[in-house]
């Protein structure tokens, strides 16, 4: 699964990367938890960002609190499940990180590791969004991040990883493109040559801390895990 990611990019640099216009100025976050507003990209509106919910709402939702159960969509499902079926062909969206964080089970507990692109560049999961109304008439727009099998790297962490897409595939999954070629070809796990990932510190664990020391490798042996 995908439970924590970041996006500490600042306002101007997201913009750009992504070509798209931010509704208002952002702070750098670096450790995003579910029911947290962050801006993504949706493919009716690509030349602007829209600030959504994480943990996907259905239209048909009695509350907010089912969001906590959405975060993730997993690949093998998302033509089957109602909640994500509908989303799947009509709502995708792009939801820019730079890094996201797992957990490895050892002997000693469980030791959370960063995960991010050797470049360390902004890239985009693949998400589904959808729209929700609460008893007021109140829009809340929400959305999943579409997780899969794990490539090589993350591998040695945990058994799910999120859909990071390539650069070249963002247009194609914002596009009109048979579910087919989606699944065959675009949803696959990123290059594992291409990304890296490191130990940090257990203050992850806390949503409520959220600062650059988060970020940093733990120095204690060896904590970069490699391809």
């Amino acid at each position: 699964m995908c439970g924590r990611f970041s996006l500490v990019a600042v306002s101007q640099a997201l913009a750009e990367r992504f070509n798209a216009v931010l509704p208002r100025p952002i702070k750098p976050r670096y450790n995003i938890a579910p029911s947290s507003e962050v801006p993504v990209i949706m493919n009716r509106s690509e030349e602007k960002f829209t600030i959504a919910r994480w943990g996907l709402i259905p239209p048909w939702a009695q509350n907010m609190t089912v969001g906590y159960k959405m975060i993730n969509a997993r690949v093998e499902t998302l033509q089957e499940k109602p909640s994500y079926k509908m989303p799947f062909k009509l709502k995708r969206c792009l939801v820019p990180a730079d890094g996201f964080y797992e957990w490895k089970k050892t002997p000693e507990g469980r030791i959370p590791y960063r995960i991010t692109l050797k470049s360390e560049e902004l890239f985009a999961f693949a998400g589904l969004y959808d729209r929700w109304r609460d008893p007021e008439g109140n829009e809340v727009m929400s959305f999943t991040i579409i997780t899969l099998p794990p490539n090589d790297l993350v591998r040695q962490i945990h058994d799910r990883m999120p859909a990071i897409l390539r650069k070249e595939h963002e247009k194609v999954w914002l596009a009109d493109t048979p579910a087919r070629t989606l699944l065959d070809e675009i949803l696959q796990p990123y290059p594992a040559e291409l990304m890296q990932s490191f130990r940090i510190s257990s203050m992850i664990n806390s949503p409520s801390n959220d600062g650059p020391e988060l970020i940093r490798p733990v120095k204690s042996g060896q904590t970069l895990l490699r391809y």
